[in-house]
Order: structure tokens, then C-alpha cells, then sequence
């Protein structure tokens, strides 16, 4: 077996810990909004630091999914473009909503299939295992930096639509730039107002809770930490 210089255990615990930071950056902004109240209906942007107006305004849902999905490509070591790869994905699958249907049994955020080897029901509604799966099959394709999106996601997805990825690749671009470090793009949410402090902690959660739909952050925090998901047995048709 091969040794690990220590050079590459610590650069290999620095893009844990900042992908780790990135999800945690998220919730505790989150929560933040979600205590001191906001706009009636919750909702997130990420706006370029370049100045030139560009932004994408998703859900805090949206927002958690994103984060998650570049979480775990962060803390596999993987570069920015398979980030953007994996995002532009969802957001054409799933629109970066954990859905429990799809075309015949696709479901997640990838419209990953049980029958077709990608995992059980359960494992596949797992942000964390999804997106880990997805990476998983995308480091196996050739030269996949350096395809058009479109091809290097095609090759994982085997979608009867393979042009409709393209079109989300602008704004998955955005969003892997914020979400792994590189770009100094704001992120800004606001939250509900029924939530404000004087709702209590039993509240704020319930609404976090309602808006999310699951605790994606504690399963992504374990697979940044080092906790690989399984690997699924097969490809999407």
C-alpha cells in the first residue's frame, strides 16, 4: 500500500475543513435570519463580486442542497469545474429540490434510479449520498475538466435530454465559485418572521425544519469529516 506524505494528509484535512466551513458558513447564516426575522417568505441569492449584476436567488432549501453538493465534492479533493459539473446537474434534474419522484423511480436530487444500481430509496433521498455518488461516477470519466458540461455530465446521467444541462452551467458556475471559496460572491438570505426571537428556539427550529425538509448538513458534515458514502452499483439510463 502506498504511503501518504504528510504534505498531502494536511492539504487533504485543509479542503475537509473548508468545505466544512462552507456548510457551516450556510446554516449559521441561516439561522441567524431565521431568529431576527426577514422578508414573509424566506429566500437566498448569491450575487457576483465582479459587479456586473450577476446572481442566482434560490430557496434557503436550494441553498443548503447547493452547499452540500460542493461540500462533498470539497472535501473529496475534487476541483471547482467538477462542483460547477455536479450543480448545473441538479438544478436541471431536481431544480436543487430533494424530490421523492421523477421519471419511472428517479428520485433525489440527481433523479437517481433504485433499479438502476444508484442505491436504495432511502440512500438516494440523502443529499450527501447522492451527490457522493454522482462525484463517484464522474471522477471515472475521462478527461471530464476538460469536456463540455453538457458531455461530462451526459456520461454520468444518461438523460434522454443531454443538451438541457448546458443552460444551467452560468448560474452552476456562480454558485461553485461562492461555495468553494474562490469567489468573493455574498450570499445573503432572509428568513420568516414568525421566527423572531421572541418565538423561541422550538420555533426557529420547527421552521428550519419546514423550509428543509431534512438535516442535510449533519450527514454532509460527516462525508467532509471522512465518512465516504457507499458506492452505487450502477448508471442511470
Amino acid at each position: 500500500m502506498p504511503k501518504t506524505s504528510p504534505s498531502s494528509r494536511r492539504g487533504r484535512l485543509l479542503r475537509r475543513g473548508a468545505a466544512l466551513l462552507v456548510l457551516l458558513a450556510v446554516a449559521g447564516y441561516l439561522a441567524v435570519q431565521y431568529v431576527t426575522g426577514g422578508a414573509r417568505t424566506p429566500g437566498c441569492a448569491v450575487v457576483s463580486a465582479e459587479g456586473d449584476g450577476t446572481r442566482y436567488e434560490f430557496t434557503p432549501e436550494q441553498a443548503v442542497n447547493a452547499a452540500t453538493i460542493a461540500a462533498v465534492g470539497t472535501g473529496r479533493g475534487l476541483p471547482e469545474r467538477a462542483v460547477t459539473i455536479a450543480l448545473a446537474t441538479a438544478l436541471q434534474e431536481s431544480a436543487l429540490r430533494n424530490i421523492g419522484h421523477g421519471d419511472r423511480d428517479s428520485l433525489g436530487l440527481f433523479q437517481q434510479r433504485p433499479s438502476q444500481g444508484w442505491g436504495t430509496e432511502q440512500q438516494i433521498m440523502d443529499p450527501t449520498y447522492a451527490a457522493g455518488a454522482f462525484y463517484e461516477h464522474l471522477v471515472k470519466v475521462p478527461d471530464y475538466t476538460r469536456l463540455p458540461l453538457t458531455q461530462a455530465a451526459q456520461r454520468v446521467q444518461r438523460s434522454g435530454f443531454p443538451e438541457a444541462y448546458a443552460k444551467h452551467e452560468p448560474d452552476a458556475e456562480l454558485l461553485a465559485a461562492a461555495l468553494t471559496g474562490r469567489a468573493a460572491a455574498t450570499l445573503t438570505c432572509d428568513g420568516r418572521p414568525e421566527t423572531a426571537p421572541t418565538a423561541g428556539t422550538d420555533r426557529v427550529r420547527a421552521a428550519l425544519v419546514r423550509d428543509f425538509g431534512r438535516d442535510a448538513l449533519q450527514s454532509a458534515a460527516a462525508e467532509v469529516g471522512g465518512t465516504a458514502s457507499p458506492s452505487p452499483a450502477g448508471a442511470r439510463s
